[in-house]
C-alpha cells in the first residue's frame, strides 16, 4: 500500500472539517475515498461539496462493508464511537476516533479488547497532544528533572458557548444524545493532557453543575479535587459559561514549576524544595532558582499532526500521537467527577464501572428530546453554515 484511502463516518461539523483537511491535500499519502452519514441533508451536501470520486454511504455499515476504504476516521455522537470502532477493526480496517473514546469505561474496555486482537493501528483524536508546550511539559514532568509533582491547578473556562451552540444538534447537552457536557464535549483534551503529564489520580471529588449558565441537561460548570498517590493534590475548573474565561496550567514540583497560560510556557527550576525545606538557617528564605521559557521546537499541527501521524504508523510503523487504548484513561477522570458529583461523594479510582453505567442510564431515562434544532456545520472552505 502506497497510499491510504480513508473513509469518513459522520460529516457534521467535525467530519466535514476533516473532509477539508484531505481535500487540500494536507496529509501525504492519504485520500479522502468515502463518505457516511445517516442525516439525508448531510448526504446531499456531501453530494453538491465533495468530488465525485468520493463514495457516499447511509450508514457506517455500508462504508465498512464496501471495500472502498482502508481506514476509517470515526466523527459520530459520542455514544456510538465505540460499536462503530470495533466494528471497523472486526472488518479489516485501521481507525482514527475522534475524542471522546466514548461515554462510559465499561464500553470503552470493550473497544480496546477488540483493538488488542486486531493487528490494525487504532488511534484516538487527541490533538492536543501536538502543541509543542503541552509536549515539552510532558518531557520535563515525566522525565523527573523538575522532580516531584506537588499540585496541579487547571482553570480552562475559555470554553464559552451560546444557546445557540447547544440548540444546534439534536444529541447536544443532553444525557442520551451527548452523555454529559462540558467534561465529555469541550474537555477530553485537558482530561487526557492532566493525565498524559502528570498521570492518574487516585482520588477525585468533584462538583457538577447541570444547566447552570445554559437550558439543557448536562453540566456546564466543573471543578473537581484530585488526590494523587503520593499525597500531591489538584484542582480543576472548567466552564462553558464564562467570558473571556481563562486557561491556565499550573504544575508545582520539587524542583520547579510549570505554567502553561496566554499561548506561553514558563518554567522555573529550582534546587531541591523538599531538602532545602529542612536545611534552611532563615524562616522566610527561598530555595534559589531561574525563571525561564523551555525551549521547543515550536510546532502544533493539531488535527493534521494526528491524522498524519495515523497515516504514517500505517504506512510505515512510525509512532502515533496518541495509541487509540489509551482514551480510557481521560474518560476516566470524567466519569469519576460525574459519579463524585452525582452521588455527592469522594470517588477512588479505580472506578466502578457498573456503578457509573447505573447512574447513567438514570439520567439517559429522565432525557427530554430537543425540538426546533438548526444544525451548524463546519464546511470544507472552513466557514460554518446551516444545513
Amino acid at each position: 500500500m502506497d497510499k491510504v484511502k480513508i473513509g469518513i463516518i459522520g460529516i457534521g461539523n467535525m467530519g466535514s472539517g476533516h473532509c477539508g483537511t484531505l481535500l487540500k491535500g494536507a496529509i501525504e499519502n492519504a485520500e479522502l475515498a468515502a463518505v457516511a452519514d445517516v442525516k439525508e441533508n448531510r448526504r446531499k451536501w456531501a453530494a453538491e461539496n465533495l468530488p465525485d470520486c468520493v463514495k457516499i454511504y447511509e450508514s457506517d455499515k455500508e462504508l465498512i462493508q464496501s471495500g472502498s476504504c482502508d481506514a476509517v476516521l470515526i466523527a459520530v455522537p459520542h455514544y456510538q464511537h465505540p460499536e462503530i470502532t470495533i466494528r471497523a477493526l472486526e472488518a479489516g480496517l485501521h481507525v482514527l476516533c475522534e475524542k471522546p473514546a466514548g461515554v462510559y469505561t465499561k464500553q470503552v474496555r470493550e473497544m480496546n479488547e477488540a483493538a488488542a486482537k486486531s493487528d490494525k493501528v487504532f488511534a484516538l483524536m487527541f490533538n492536543q497532544r501536538t502543541d509543542h508546550r503541552y509536549r515539552k511539559m510532558h518531557e520535563l514532568v515525566q522525565s523527573g528533572e523538575l522532580g516531584e509533582i506537588k499540585r496541579v491547578n487547571w482553570i480552562i473556562t475559555d470554553w464559552y458557548r451560546t444557546q445557540l451552540y447547544y440548540d444546534s444538534g439534536q444529541w447536544r447537552g443532553t444525557w442520551d444524545g451527548e452523555g454529559g457536557g462540558v467534561l465529555l464535549n469541550q474537555c477530553p483534551h485537558q482530561l487526557d493532557l492532566i493525565q498524559w503529564i502528570c498521570g492518574m489520580p487516585s482520588k477525585v471529588r468533584a462538583y457538577c453543575h447541570e444547566g447552570k449558565w445554559h437550558d439543557i441537561e448536562v453540566e456546564d460548570d466543573v471543578t473537581a479535587y484530585l488526590e494523587y498517590p503520593n499525597g500531591a493534590t489538584g484542582v480543576f475548573v472548567t466552564s462553558t459559561g464564562e467570558a473571556p474565561g481563562t486557561n491556565r496550567f499550573e504544575i508545582d514540583l520539587t524542583k520547579g514549576q510549570l505554567v502553561c497560560e496566554n499561548g506561553s510556557l514558563t518554567c522555573y527550576r529550582m534546587e531541591d524544595e523538599r531538602e532545602f525545606m529542612f536545611s534552611a538557617t532563615e524562616g522566610f528564605a527561598q530555595p534559589k532558582g531561574e525563571l525561564f521559557e523551555p525551549e521547543t521546537d515550536g510546532l502544533s499541527p493539531q488535527h493534521e499532526g494526528v491524522i498524519r501521524a495515523f497515516v504514517d504508523c500505517i504506512l510505515k510503523g512510525t509512532p502515533l500521537v496518541a495509541d487509540g487504548k489509551e482514551g480510557i484513561n481521560g474518560l476516566t477522570l470524567s466519569n469519576a467527577m460525574h459519579l463524585s458529583s452525582w452521588l455527592g461523594c469522594e470517588v477512588t479510582l479505580p472506578l466502578d464501572e457498573d456503578l457509573f453505567l447505573q447512574e447513567l442510564n438514570k439520567k439517559r431515562a429522565s432525557s427530554k428530546k430537543k425540538t426546533g434544532v438548526k444544525e451548524l456545520t463546519l464546511n470544507v472552505d472552513g466557514t460554518y453554515g446551516n444545513r
